[in-house]
């Protein structure tokens, strides 16, 4: 599958080692062409074919003439904080994010640090099919390791202004975290420890044997919620493979949802800074009242890292993420990150002293459902246009596939970017409103297959 992010695929099963030196080249001759810099930033997370493929990809980095540095097992937020710091000509990162245990994916990063927009994706695949420009034995590149990327990342994190290590410290919180065997063990646990946090983690050996479903959604989290009533935690922490989402689970032991998260970023951020926010389509409306509890605008944007980034570069935005667990700050970069996301929310613990759940029970209630359904062959556009007849009152976004809105229910019809899927995701005041929606969307389906 080719998305906006970069590639991916089931290993054995259309991604293998010749398609994954297919594309590192390909990205790498580009992105060395495009400038001055010669060097690429290369990582991987805790994926079982992770080190397979991140052998393939750098022989064919160092093949067009790349000088590779090496994070070795990291985080996407930690390389693509690293491409900026090295001003390197882009960072490749081998992460299939939250899609079970036998994919894998190459996600392309720019000199900037975000993902490849559409055109650059597109003119990198270019060359692809054009031929790569292989060189010869006196311009092959090197490769050198960079073992200071986490310990970087973490110092970023807390230097942020409205980051307060010593009145998190003070507070002696006791956290409980599951990895879920990813890169997140080797970054969470630490900016917990730096925080004074007492840690109950399960999961955390970086070897890619998910022992669980790997997206963080409250249906994954039952042995988070059982580890946070046990140990009496006040928060749970949960993290995907690529620790560029992050999840939350109350002192009462419930998944609250991966909206909430941006949504305490948002009360926190815009206390210190006044602007705009920009969220994706698919982001609950938690993330609308945050906004506009603090007086600011909320602007939305189509599904995808890049595609919110690139709308908080153009609207100058303070804070803004995907309502999938990924919190965007641009004092520290544009791209999802869930290290920061941990101290946001400490951070609210502290401001806010009222325990998560009841902090999530004294906000407006609503009911998200996110269903999927198998991608057929062809547009969806009879779908749109079946939706659109049903709900004439109702405000259509076409940005991204296709929303409709009201005043305090929504529902989203789109196309997957990561998976062969149809993803339907509607929220409403409660359960039987969303399902009602969830319902007309599949119906909408079904009568232009």
């Amino acid at each position: 599958m080719i998305s906006v992010s970069g590639i991916r695929g089931r290993v054995g099963f259309g991604l293998d080692p010749v398609v994954v030196s297919s594309y590192a080249g390909a990205f790498g001759a580009w992105a060395i062409g495009k400038g001055a810099a010669k060097s690429i930033v290369l990582g991987r997370d805790s994926r079982v074919s992770g080190p397979l493929f991140h052998s393939v990809a750098r022989a064919a980095l160092e093949s067009v003439g790349a000088n590779v540095i090496d994070l070795g097992l990291t985080t996407t937020p930690t390389l693509q904080m690293a491409v900026e710091h090295h001003h390197a000509a882009g960072g490749l990162c081998i992460t299939a994010s939250h899609n079970p245990i036998e994919w894998n994916a190459l996600k392309f990063i720019g000199p900037d640090g975000l993902f490849l927009s559409a055109a650059a994706g597109a003119e990198m695949r270019t060359l692809l099919e054009s031929g790569i420009p292989y060189v010869t034995y006196d311009a092959l590149g090197t490769t050198s390791v960079d073992a200071g990327a986490v310990s970087r990342h973490i110092d970023a994190v807390l230097a942020l202004p409205f980051v307060d290590g010593d009145a998190i410290r003070a507070k002696t919180f006791r956290v409980a975290y599951d990895a879920c065997s990813g890169a997140g063990g080797i970054i969470i646990p630490a900016l917990l420890a730096r925080l004074g946090c007492d840690v109950r983690s399960i999961n955390t050996a970086p070897d890619g044997r998910f022992p669980r479903p790997p997206e963080p959604i409250p249906e994954n989290l039952g042995d988070l919620e059982r580890l946070v009533r046990e140990t009496g935690a006040a928060v749970g922490f949960a993290t995907d493979p690529d620790v560029d989402r992050l999840a939350l689970v109350s002192d009462r032991g419930s998944a609250i949802g991966e909206d909430y998260t941006l949504a305490f970023a948002c009360r926190v951020v815009l206390r210190h800074r006044k602007g705009h926010v920009v969220a994706n389509l698919s982001t609950s409306q938690v993330v609308d009242d945050a906004v506009r509890d603090a007086g600011q605008t909320l602007v939305h944007a189509p599904v995808g890292e890049v595609n919110v980034a690139l709308r908080m570069r153009t609207e100058g935005a303070v804070i803004g993420g995907e309502g999938n667990g990924g919190v965007i700050l641009p004092e520290l970069h544009l791209g999802r990150d869930a290290p920061l996301a941990v101290a946001l929310t400490l951070q609210l613990m502290v401001d806010d002293p009222l325990p998560i759940s009841k902090i999530v029970a004294a906000s407006p209630r609503y009911v998200i459902i996110k269903d999927k359904l198998p991608r057929t062959d062809g547009p969806l556009h009879g779908a749109y246009t079946a939706l659109r007849a049903a709900f004439p009152d109702a405000a259509a976004n076409t940005e991204d596939g296709l929303r409709l809105a009201w005043k305090d229910r929504w529902i989203h019809l789109r196309p997957s970017g990561t998976e062969p899927i149809i993803r339907v995701i509607a929220e409403a005041p409660t359960r039987d409103a969303a399902a009602e929606l969830i319902a007309r969307g599949r119906a909408s389906l079904a009568s232009a297959v």
